[in-house]
């Protein structure tokens, strides 16, 4: 058996990690992948077919480049991955329910901040969704799952940067900052369990390493929204409120793209 290693300079997160996994699904002769997100390098694990896999991850253009191949032995590779569904599905449901929850209360509040954070907990829950509906899957149906997913949050994104132009240039509209802040810190607690969840699980597992980075992410995008509430309560405007749905639209946008890259 053979160990290859790969820089991949534009793998920083879940995303990528599943990129990658999708783009060597099929291959011939894989017979493990170990991810080190914080260093950006995959090892595989392989009995040949090295230049399909080389042109494989190539053809993701994520400046990747093959750092070195050496003969190991076998090595039984035995993941716990029972124990890390349960765990993922529980995050996914925790990241749905959210998604539901700061979208109603962001329409009735008028908050696009809590519009946009919703959509960025609907984009962590598709991540989580593309791992576990589509293991064991066929290639074509995790391009489909991934295609959906993508055009769907970036309809969804569009939409909100027309509304939030619409605010700009429009009768300003005051959101209901009180509402802002208390929805934000509900979801920045329920992140905050989630990230307790995947730390407690104390998995070396490169995807659930993967999953606690993307999450802390998000727990700064909820400090983001409680501080546009407060501001626009000590300043009377809504454009604090504007400002961080922006951010965080783009943010929606940029992982659509890369989940729509999955369906190519």
């Amino acid at each position: 058996m053979k160990k290859t290693v790969f820089q991949i300079n534009k793998m920083d997160c879940p995303s990528e990690e599943n990129l990658v996994r999708v783009k060597l699904d099929g291959v011939a002769g894989i017979r493990h992948l170990d991810f080190d997100i914080p260093n950006r390098q995959l090892t595989v694990f392989h009995d040949g077919q090295l230049d399909q896999i080389e042109f494989r991850i190539g053809e993701l253009d994520l400046d990747s480049k093959t750092i070195k191949t050496e003969e190991v032995d076998d090595i039984p590779f035995d993941d716990d991955r029972r124990s890390q569904r349960k765990l993922l599905w529980i995050v996914l449901a925790i990241n749905f329910g959210f998604f539901a929850i700061e979208m109603t209360t962001g329409f009735i509040s008028g908050s696009m901040g809590l519009i946009a954070d919703s959509l960025d907990m609907l984009a962590d829950a598709f991540v989580y969704a593309i791992s576990l509906f589509a293991v064991g899957g066929t290639l074509a149906r995790k391009r489909n799952v991934a295609r959906l997913a993508g055009y769907f949050q970036i309809t969804l994104a569009v939409v909100g940067f027309i509304e939030v132009v619409r605010r700009f240039i429009g009768v300003e509209e005051l959101p209901d900052f009180l509402t802002m802040i208390i929805v934000s810190t509900l979801a920045l607690a329920a992140n905050g369990f989630c990230l307790y969840l995947l730390q407690k699980s104390k998995s070396k597992d490169a995807h659930m390493q993967a999953s606690t980075i993307f999450t802390s992410n998000d727990v700064i995008i909820n400090l983001g929204v409680i501080t546009a509430g407060i501001l626009v309560n000590l300043i009377g405007s809504n454009k604090p409120d504007l400002i961080i749905g922006t951010v965080v639209f783009v943010v929606v946008i940029r992982g659509a793209i890369k989940i729509l890259r999955l369906g190519r």
